[in-house]
């Protein structure tokens, strides 16, 4: 027993255990919510860094934008500044800085061949740049812009085609394209319309700068009045004696006549009669002569990239296209593509455009030319190269078949056209001139080959002695680059298309039989008609196997039928929404009509019927 009683006012002590336990619960709870404040912190900090990484990298996105942004602007007013110098030195619209010239300049040089410096219209349509001037670059240090065309052309000075125009959906719709001159007919002017060939322009062929196109004069510009004041100041008059001058009155104006340019009428405005207008093409007819024609389309051929070429066989059946790294054969009854002849073994980088077509007189071989120096022909049943013919220095802008079956003729920008042995697989003849070759053509008897030139003249040799026969220049010769040649089919006549807007028809003055060896004299043809009519450079021209009209096709989208005795055009057809870059009849014709078909810069080749209303 305790020496000391109990304390009274002490009383009973809880344990200690009970108070500790409180505490350390307490502690937990802290410690959990501390916990989980620390884990949405974390979660919080790692939001905010990929937050700021992802703003990090925005902003380095947009920095690479900014950058790229000004160096293509960079390069577009470099571009821009040198399609004003060029412009300006071809008699072009002045700058903002330059008043207006005071008297019509000197005409534009012709596009040189085999001269990266020089524009080519072919090469100008295939790139699609806006030109001025259907075609076919500048200077290496003036790289790129323009064109959206589609054009042959590029003879000569062709560096290359840039991308071709866009898919027909992103055209604009169908119209009018040119500025339209004083009223003709009774009807008034249109406004003018662009010339952009649609496109953009960007990639091109490895090395190779852009083409640009020439620059299309304005056309039919209106001369404000000079005088004093801003309208004349008619006088007043005593009344006129009315019975006076009824008995001198003079006679009235004879009726508006309308001319062979028919490109410049709309036909919203014109009579049924005159005109024959379908969903996306329509024809207008020469009302000056009596209407003997009409036309229809068979076929649309849709393509991939610009049609450079069109050719039908021999027998008409079959229809070939030539455009970027292919050729290819349509049946002209059905439409339906035949085959596909593409060389697999070449580069796929770039472009390839196929400038020229023709068919073997038997229909077995296809013989194509491209840019890339070289002639392929085609067995086309096995759809395999049967010759390649190696020798160009530059592009090969045209071909042709003979109708003996082994000769081949080709141009090129290397100043040469060149005879080839199909059988031999050799070079027979290389006939050198002094510029650019763009067109060529062996006469229907095997004895001529002609060929157009960017120095305005045409030339025709002894294919066989290649003695050079007659230059078809002058006075009465183009006055711009040639590019396109035909001969009749009796070969005593032969038909020009030129970049100064004109067909030109030659009588050929070609000798006799001469002693082997012996030179012949040079003679120069007659040019015995002209067909003006065209608003832009005619790229293309034939005759139909009846020799009955003149087929042109024009970078004003436009291809007209000419009356070879009469130099008047029959009709002015607007079937593609771009350059007419090649037209081409077939040989097999009937009284009645026949066919013929085009290509364009609008991605599209087209067969046409042609009919004869009197015969049918």
């Amino acid at each position: 027993m305790s020496m000391y009683p109990g304390h009274r006012g002490m009383g009973n002590v809880p344990p200690a255990n009970g108070v500790v336990g409180r505490l350390n619960e307490l502690l937990d709870q802290i410690r959990a919510e501390f916990e989980s404040h620390i884990r949405q912190s974390e979660t919080y900090e790692h939001q905010i860094q990929a937050q700021v990484q992802e703003m990090h990298a925005i902003r380095e996105k947009v920095y690479q934008m900014e950058q790229s942004q000004l160096g293509l602007k960079q390069k577009y007013e470099e571009e821009l500044a040198i399609l004003r110098q060029q412009l300006e030195s071809r008699g072009g619209p002045p700058g903002p800085m330059n008043p207006p010239p005071q008297h019509v300049g000197p005409p534009q040089p012709p596009p040189q061949i085999g001269n990266p410096g020089n524009n080519t219209v072919i090469g100008a349509i295939l790139s699609g740049h806006n030109q001025a001037g259907l075609a076919p670059p500048p200077h290496p240090q003036q790289q790129e812009q323009q064109q959206p065309p589609h054009m042959p052309p590029a003879p000569p000075g062709l560096q290359g085609p840039p991308p071709p125009p866009p898919p027909p959906s992103q055209q604009p719709p169908f119209q009018q394209q040119y500025p339209q001159g004083p009223a003709q007919g009774g009807f008034p002017p249109q406004p003018p319309q662009s010339t952009a060939s649609p496109g953009p322009g960007s990639k091109r062929a490895i090395g190779r700068p852009p083409a640009a196109g020439p620059a299309t004069p304005q056309i039919n510009t209106p001369v404000p009045y000079t005088g004093p004041g801003q309208s004349p100041q008619v006088p007043t008059h005593p009344t006129p004696d009315h019975a006076r001058m009824a008995q001198h009155a003079p006679p009235p104006p004879p009726p508006p006549h309308i001319t062979n340019v028919l490109v410049d009428l709309d036909p919203e405005r014109l009579p049924n009669h005159i005109k024959k207008v379908r969903e996306d093409w329509w024809v207008i007819f020469n009302q000056s002569v009596p209407r003997v024609l009409d036309v229809d389309l068979l076929h649309t051929l849709q393509h991939e990239s610009v049609v450079c070429c069109v050719r039908f066989s021999h027998d008409g059946k079959y229809v070939a296209t030539g455009c970027n790294r292919s050729a290819q054969i349509y049946d002209v009854a059905t439409g339906e593509k035949i085959c596909v002849l593409q060389d697999e073994s070449i580069d796929l980088n770039g472009d390839l455009y196929i400038r020229s077509v023709c068919f073997s007189p038997d229909g077995k071989y296809l013989a194509t030319g491209a840019e890339d120096k070289l002639i392929r022909v085609w067995d086309i049943q096995t759809r395999q190269i049967r010759t390649t013919f190696a020798g160009h220095d530059q592009d090969i802008y045209s071909l042709d078949f003979a109708r003996d079956g082994r000769t081949i003729a080709s141009g090129s920008g290397d100043r040469t056209v060149r005879i080839w042995d199909v059988d031999s697989g050799t070079c027979q003849l290389t006939l050198t001139i002094e510029d650019g070759v763009t067109t060529v053509a062996i006469s229907p008897d095997t004895k001529l080959v002609a060929a157009g030139s960017l120095d305005k003249s045409v030339r025709v040799w002894d294919i066989k002695q290649g003695y050079l026969l007659e230059r078809l220049e002058g006075p009465d010769g183009h006055k711009d680059s040639v590019y396109s040649v035909a001969f009749s089919p009796n070969a005593r006549e032969l038909v020009s298309g030129s970049l100064d807007k004109t067909i030109k028809m030659w009588e050929l003055n070609t000798s006799r039989p001469l002693p082997h060896n012996q030179q012949p004299p040079l003679k120069g043809g007659r040019c015995i008609k002209t067909f003006e009519g065209h608003r832009d450079f005619v790229l293309s021209v034939a005759l139909t196997p009846d020799s009955e009209w003149v087929l042109s096709g024009s970078k004003d989208r436009g291809v007209q039928f000419w009356d070879p005795k009469t130099g008047q055009t029959q009709l002015m057809l607007q079937g593609h929404k771009n350059s007419v870059i090649s037209v081409a009849p077939s040989p097999v014709a009937t009284p009645a009509g026949g066919y013929f078909a085009t290509g364009s810069g609008d991605m599209k080749a087209r067969i046409w019927s042609y009919t004869r209303l009197d015969r049918r």
